[in-house]
């Protein structure tokens, strides 16, 4: 019921369940919020907040319709991860690892990505 305040977010799968059809997808836990200048600051003050990361399924507009239109949906978190760079790398790796393009049993319609060594924390 918390929000890891150390991770940025995380890649999940959402599984329709009448059908068993999928969609891979990331979604960051937060997002930036600009304070506006007050009496006591002189300038604005850059933060973040909770993103609405509890209530998402995915930017693929045929799973937010069948969502709208009541149709149940199995959510499960596949990795957190620390950095932006981290997801767009797992996003990226589990979509081709399963064929999402080719195959029928995932909603997904692209793979995009662009990712930089240097994003990404080495073990």
């Amino acid at each position: 019921d918390i929000t890891p305040e150390e991770y940025q977010g995380f890649v999940y799968e959402i599984t329709e369940i009448a059908s068993n059809k999928k969609y891979i997808g990331k979604k960051n836990f937060w997002r930036p919020k600009t304070l506006p200048k007050n009496s006591r600051r002189s300038r604005r003050v850059r933060t973040r907040v909770e993103s609405d990361w509890r209530t998402y399924y995915g930017s693929s507009k045929e799973v937010q319709l069948l969502v709208e239109g009541g149709h149940a949906f199995r959510r499960e978190i596949l990795k957190l991860c620390k950095t932006k760079g981290e997801m767009s790398y797992y996003e990226a790796k589990l979509q081709f690892e399963k064929d999402v393009l080719l195959s029928d049993e995932y909603y997904n319609e692209f793979i995009g990505c662009k990712i930089h060594a240097k994003h990404l924390k080495r073990s």
